[in-house]
């Protein structure tokens, strides 16, 4: 079968923040100038927000340019923080409350909510079709199409219905091709298709390597008694300094007796024998966070990468026929442990500069290079530029160290100190070999307080078409057994969150074997960062597969 084609003005991949941002702020000035805009946007996700996972501590500050009567319109933002405590873990039992003189004023988040991101993303998508917007939940863009000229020409969406042999099976479905004047890619953290745009445009000569945690996260119910509404709590230290890593936990109190807790790992680890997924189980024992959920239930599991380099790590974001926008193009506010208002940002910012192109009678494939002017005019690279120092200095000198620079920078100095950290070294190059680095012994799940990986997948609701083609693909088969397992102890059984990667025994030759579970993926796309030797490329599977996200 041959593939359909539609044809718009704009194509939107990623059904996420700053997408939908973009999508809803076309039709905005497309009703208001009376000039007609044709907008798609292409989730793969079974339904919006089903893959959207975040802490989240929002800032309503892009929401309110975007919809300033969100609140008559019922956006889901219920619960406004009450207050902010933050500590340093020093042991598992161990703890120092830091006074809130000595913390970044960028973490204060008076006049800010504890959400779920992927509800919000959910009421956004409600209002983009309620102006106009086609949205296709349930369809993975697997492909970038280009013009002879070399200049975007939209994207296609994956075939359906093709076996783990690649044979077309009875329910096959071609993909379709989505042409655009301008296509924004906003896939989220390490996008498949913002990864060969990139490449293919050189977006990132000249720029530091993009830098990378990894977030793991669960939605608790607590007894009501335990329940603090509008707390938030943010902490930094043990365990991860324990392991000789980098990144902080937190806990934030929803509406409704139930509470969100996470640790992020920074993936610039060196100690292969580093699990983040267990490095989570041991965060829930200090006293600071187990006091809340003992007597709880867990009720939803998840994980994500980030990007946290920092403005001096974002690509070029324009190129002929688009734009990356969003956490695709590394919008991320890590100094503020937030990003959802900077991506929502981005995608105004897009859809303004995308709208005067067609409005004007472009009929695309140039270079927007009005959104690189617009984009440096807006309190998005202020707040970028005046935090640039926050995640260098992290890598650099450690969690306290680290705080104690950004406190002088931002609080002291406003951002405005004469130079920028730099981080030249790729987070998968930072691995050391196994024999070089201490075994860390973690101890067995107690299925109350902390659990193993495959019963937590089971509460993220992953599923996957069974019979289709592996979407993890290896560019050379031998590497995980002949080069990773004896230098690095194949450290994709342990960064995976989800179990995906094994080194199993064969049962017929007796010898190892590397076997992936893709069944288990929750497109957290860790693997394609971290590991050693850049082996590991995620693309999009069958549309609709993955985890299914509730009030995540």
């Amino acid at each position: 079968m041959e593939r359909e084609s539609m044809a718009f003005d704009v194509v939107i991949v990623g059904a996420g923040p700053s997408g939908l941002s973009a999508a809803c702020r076309l039709m905005q000035l497309s009703q208001e100038q009376g000039k007609e805009v044709s907008v798609c946007v292409v989730e793969k996700g079974s339904e919006v927000g089903a893959h959207i996972l975040s802490g989240a501590v929002f800032e309503p500050s892009a929401l309110n340019e975007l919809f300033p009567d969100w609140k008559e319109q019922g956006a889901p933002l219920n619960t406004q923080v009450s207050s902010d405590d933050i500590y340093v873990l020093r042991s598992e039992e161990k703890s120092i409350k830091v006074p809130n003189l000595f913390v970044p004023k960028t973490m204060h988040n008076e006049g800010n909510y504890i959400i779920s991101l992927g509800n919000l993303t959910r009421w956004l998508a409600e209002q983009a079709e309620g102006l106009g917007v086609e949205i296709f939940p349930g369809f993975a863009a697997q492909e970038v199409l280009f013009n002879d000229d070399g200049s975007v020409k939209g994207i296609a969406t994956g075939d359906m219905g093709v076996s783990a042999s690649g044979e077309e099976k009875d329910s096959y479905m071609p993909g379709m091709e989505l042409h655009a004047k301008y296509t924004l890619f906003s896939e989220g953290c390490r996008g498949h298709l913002g990864k060969e745009l990139i490449n293919r445009f050189n977006l990132d000569e000249g720029r530091d390597p993009q830098h990378y945690g990894i977030g793991i996260k669960e939605l608790w119910d607590i007894p009501p008694e335990k329940h603090q509404q509008g707390l938030v709590v943010h902490t930094a230290g043990w365990p991860l300094a324990e392991s000789g890593s980098t990144g902080g936990g937190f806990l934030y109190h929803l509406e409704n007796n139930q509470v969100v807790l996470g640790l992020i790992t920074d993936l610039s680890y060196s100690n292969p024998h580093l699990s983040p997924f267990e490095e989570f189980q041991r965060f829930k024992k200090s006293p600071v966070i187990k006091q809340y959920l003992e007597g709880g239930k867990r009720v939803s599991y998840g994980a994500r990468a980030l990007a946290k380099g920092g403005p001096q790590s974002l690509p070029e974001m324009t190129f002929p026929g688009g734009l990356l926008i969003g956490c695709d193009a590394g919008t991320m506010n890590g100094a503020k442990i937030k990003g959802s208002h900077t991506a929502m940002k981005s995608g105004i910012i897009a859809a303004e500069e995308v709208f005067k192109a067609v409005s004007s009678g472009s009929e695309g494939g140039d270079r927007l290079e009005s959104f690189n002017e617009a984009f440096k005019a807006s309190w998005l690279y202020k707040e970028l530029h005046q935090q640039r120092n926050f995640g260098p200095a992290m890598h650099k000198f450690g969690n306290i160290f680290g705080a104690a620079f950004a406190f002088t920078d931002i609080n002291i100095f406003n951002g405005k100190l004469p130079f920028t950290l730099h981080d030249k070294t790729p987070d998968y190059a930072q691995l050391k070999p196994a024999a070089q680095c201490s075994p860390i012994s973690y101890p067995k799940p107690d299925g109350v307080l902390t659990f193993d990986r495959l019963s937590s997948v089971f509460l993220s609701n992953t599923n996957h078409e069974e019979d289709q083609p592996c979407h993890l693909k290896l560019t050379d088969e031998t590497i995980p057994l002949k080069q990773n397992l004896p230098v690095y102890d194949e450290p994709a059984q342990r960064y995976c969150p989800a179990g995906v990667y094994e080194i199993v025994v064969d049962e017929n030759s007796g010898e190892d074997k590397f076997q992936i579970n893709s069944q288990n993926c929750v497109h957290c796309k860790t693997c394609d960062i971290k590991d050693p030797a850049q082996n590991i490329t995620w693309v999009a599977p069958e549309g609709a597969g993955g985890p299914n996200y509730p009030n995540m």
